[in-house]
């Protein structure tokens, strides 16, 4: 099965429990194709924990969920040794960071400390507990979901956390008519709490995924985009409506996207379209806007178009 093949296959089945999130969703498989991370923003409602259930059933992939609150320590997380009375030793118990797809839901409403537990899994594929070195399954995936940090109870992520992200998407509320659909396949009997109910099946397993990423590793990069990505991004960090700009670390993910979003259509060499399609989402929460620029009422997203507007495209 080719990477578009799997594309088009996992798009059909997802269609039958989400609807009007196909671009989203398509993001979400380049971001696992690729081994990035994706953070969600958007309010409560808009498919955000169904979207990563839906897409861990597809690939056959364990997957557990972690509700972030102010309480949540990073032993919650991560694991820790605890001491059983019977044996008079040190057990292992290991957290809910040790699966392959780990819905952290709500990030934003726990405190930096424990955000910051998922740093060396998201960056190493691995944990320390106690100076234990445990690696993390493969695939491993973190789909991590935020209110909008104008909601009462939310911190800020880390700028070192969100450097972890490979995409920051921004879900709105479904269009009408989409909402309309919705409606029908509730009142049609479905639930999204059961969403195996609906006939979803897995269209990947371990195999076909390692064969994808093999293809997005032979995509064809011309030395004029891999200028362009970079221009693109140092470009961010003159650009006087920004604070700060993007890292080394963003052209890398912005060229790794780029080959997998190539791959998904059916191409086997990068065009410039792919880069601007994904610019907003690799930089977005990579960059940081002066606060002239927010009083203005620019968004991170306006800032990386004038951005795009001035760097010219290779022919």
């Amino acid at each position: 099965m080719t990477t578009q093949q799997l594309a088009a296959a996992a798009r059909a089945e997802a269609g039958k429990v989400l609807v009007g999130q196909d671009e989203a969703f398509d993001l979400l498989m380049v971001a696992l194709l690729t081994g990035g991370h994706v953070l969600l923003e958007g309010a409560p409602g808009t498919a955000k924990t169904l979207m990563a259930k839906t897409l861990a059933l597809l690939v056959r992939a364990e997957f557990k969920r972690v509700q972030f609150t102010p309480d949540l320590m990073p032993s919650d997380v991560i694991g820790t040794q605890v001491f059983e009375l019977g044996s008079g030793q040190f057990r292992l118990r290991k957290g809910p960071i040790f699966t392959q797809v780990l819905l952290g839901d709500e990030i934003n409403r726990a405190p930096a400390k424990t955000q910051s537990s998922l740093l060396e899994a998201m960056e190493e594929r691995q944990v320390t507990i106690e100076g234990q070195r445990l690696v993390l399954p493969d695939p491993f995936f973190v789909v991590a979901t935020q209110n909008p940090v104008e909601y009462e109870g939310t911190y800020p992520l880390p700028e070192a956390q969100l450097d972890r992200f490979l995409f920051k998407l921004l879900l709105d509320y479904a269009p009408p008519a989409a909402e309309v659909e919705v409606l029908r396949r509730y009142h049609q009997g479905f639930d999204a709490r059961r969403i195996e109910d609906a006939g979803l099946r897995p269209v990947v397993g371990p195999d076909e995924l390692a064969a994808c990423r093999s293809e997005i590793r032979a995509v064809q990069v011309e030395e004029g985009i891999l200028g362009y990505i970079s221009a693109i991004v140092q470009a961010t960090r003159r650009s006087q409506d920004l604070a700060l700009g993007a890292s080394t670390r963003a052209s890398v993910a912005l060229l790794l996207a780029s080959k997998a979003l190539a791959a998904l259509q059916g191409r086997a060499y990068v065009v410039p379209d792919d880069v601007k399609t994904l610019a907003r989402p690799v930089l977005r929460h990579r960059v940081i806007l002066r606060p002239e620029a927010e009083i203005e009422g620019l968004t991170a997203d306006n800032a990386i178009g004038r951005v795009l507007a001035r760097v010219e495209v290779p022919r």
